[in-house]
């Protein structure tokens, strides 16, 4: 498989901006967060010029994730000839972040498109395997059909996505739809990990299941690593994250607390199985919103991605609950987010 991992939104940026501009036929865009506010990166501005150029750009975005975009910014994609449709949900979004590049090229990770985001550690994987990108054409084409997208060229590629026995295939998650593609895969994989698994992840809010199965990984004797950031900018996550961190490191899991901001979402099970995507280790991703993710048996990527993540590792500080002291606060929120989200889940059920 021809690939490159980008460690950082800026480097995957980069790369993502190069790709639009040699496009010749074609652009297709899903983003969760996209806004007008790119310094060096303008992709609003390069999108619309590729419009006016006579390519089909088609643009999918989640409208509570990109609702700072601003209504200039979407009539003047929308006048370039630019198709741009949002995910109207009210719990339903898509979080997935996609580009594919002339149906030859493809991008997938956790990288969003806002300034903010500039010097933040991430993981997106370009791919350029003609099978792959054909399936994630074919995944794209599904959510722009739920959001009543009106090209026929990507009506057509509308198909079912088959797994095949490649050593790299596509995983999707669709939880609207009854998919669970994500869930399927962590607890098919964290429950047959030998040696040891490795996660990283912005947000750690795990659901009962996630939290039995890493148990009784470690349990068995697996080495359990789950890196996560200091801070990940939003108050309230950080105490929740830490909740969980104290509670699960008891069992014997190992932290690794990230100084820098890591919005990276990995899985690495016995150094032989990777999986990158846009998923995070909570009730939003898993049950809700749609996900998307490329599980890699590569043995060369699967080698990349562990060197990555082991180098992140190497900066980061290793969690002693010894040294924490949990705040008021953080048992306050973690019940009632706790109970939030059981609510929601039957509710979701019910309906």
């Amino acid at each position: 498989m021809r690939y490159r991992f980008f460690t950082n939104s800026e480097r995957a940026w980069r790369a993502m901006f190069e790709a639009i501009q040699e496009a010749k036929e074609s652009v297709y865009l899903e983003m969760y967060i996209f806004t007008n506010d790119m310094v060096q990166y303008d992709f609003l501005m390069l999108l619309k010029e590729k419009a006016e150029k006579g390519l089909r750009v088609r643009i999918i975005l989640d409208s509570f994730g990109s609702q700072d975009l601003g209504e200039s910014a979407i009539n003047k994609l929308r006048e370039s000839g630019a198709e741009l449709i949002f995910l109207n949900g009210f719990i339903h979004h898509t979080h997935r972040k996609i580009l594919i590049v002339d149906e030859e090229r493809a991008f997938i990770g956790g990288v969003n498109l806002s300034q903010e985001f500039r010097f933040w550690k991430d993981m997106a994987l370009e791919i350029k395997s003609q099978k792959l990108v054909r399936h994630v054409t074919r995944s794209f084409a599904r959510v722009y059909v739920e959001c009543g997208g009106i090209d026929p060229l990507i009506l057509a590629q509308n198909k079912p996505i088959i797994r095949d026995k490649t050593r790299t295939w596509l995983v999707e998650h669709f939880p609207v739809r009854k998919n669970f593609g994500l869930k399927r895969i962590y607890k098919e994989n964290l429950g047959r990990a030998k040696k040891n698994i490795t996660l990283v992840a912005p947000y750690f809010m795990p659901k009962h299941w996630l939290i039995g199965v890493l148990e009784r990984a470690v349990a068995r004797g697996v080495q359990v690593d789950i890196l996560v950031p200091k801070h990940t900018g939003i108050f309230i996550v950080d105490r929740v994250n830490y909740f969980y961190i104290s509670k699960l490191s008891k069992l014997g899991i190992h932290f690794f607390i990230d100084k820098e901001v890591n919005h990276a979402k990995i899985m690495i099970i016995d150094g032989k199985e990777g999986l990158v995507g846009s998923q995070n280790l909570d009730f939003l991703s898993f049950d809700l919103n749609n996900e998307i993710g490329v599980f890699l048996k590569d043995a060369n990527a699967v080698n990349k991605l562990s060197e990555i993540v082991n180098e992140w590792k190497k900066d980061a500080s290793i969690f002693d609950i010894k040294h924490y002291r949990p705040k008021l606060l953080d048992y306050i929120l973690s019940p009632i987010i706790s109970v939030f989200f059981r609510v929601l889940s039957k509710a979701i059920e019910f309906f």
